[in-house]
């Protein structure tokens, strides 16, 4: 299990990287006003915790426990998808008090399950396999157990497909950050919120 702050350092240097991007530009030309500024501060609040909201059960493990178990809250697996449905109404929610506006609301809330799943991408590739499908599926299950295979091992379409597939779940969890960004006014060039 990779520590927090790998989680907070993946998310804003290679998820959040074109918002980066976007707001160095916009700070050398001199445009972006204190309300961009506060944007910017919700985004990052939202990608910060949506990084580290599947470990959120160590803290209260800790304060109950003095364990620092952090898969579970009960029977629930948080580092699942269907934990991931509430790191995104949460920030759905944050979304609509702020803007007052669904899809802002709903860009918000997929910036968050974009950093949501950088979490359970690496710690997939870290621990080797996660319970993404609960509650359909409670066995562990992990996309890049694959990598390991040495081309000598098996044929060469099964070792380009399994290369394929690792490589296009992180490309999705990259694609829905760019989009939920892009929606929000960091595109490659910022555009101040309206």
């Amino acid at each position: 299990m990779p520590y927090p702050a790998f989680h907070l350092s993946f998310f804003i240097f290679c998820v959040s990287l074109v918002g980066i991007f976007a707001i160095a530009g916009s700070g050398f030309r001199r445009e972006m006003s204190i309300k961009d500024v506060k944007h910017l501060g919700l985004l990052l609040f939202v990608g910060s915790v949506g990084s580290v909201f599947p470990d959120v059960p160590a803290v209260w493990n800790y304060v109950l426990h003095g364990t620092l178990q952090h898969t579970r809250i009960g029977s629930v697996p948080t580092h699942s998808l269907f934990f991931g449905l509430v790191a995104f109404i949460l920030a759905f929610l944050l979304g609509y008090l702020v803007y007052r506006n669904i899809s802002k609301a709903s860009s918000i809330g997929i910036f968050a399950e974009a950093a949501f799943l950088s979490h359970l991408l690496l710690d997939d590739i870290a621990d080797g396999g996660l319970t993404y499908l609960y509650p359909v599926y409670n066995e562990p299950l992990s996309i890049f157990a694959f990598m390991n295979v040495k081309l000598s091992g098996v044929n060469f379409f099964y070792y380009n497909f399994a290369c394929f597939v690792s490589v296009f779940f992180i490309f999705c969890v990259m694609f829905m950050a760019l989009l939920a960004l892009k929606d929000l006014g960091f595109g490659f060039r910022y555009e101040p919120v309206e």
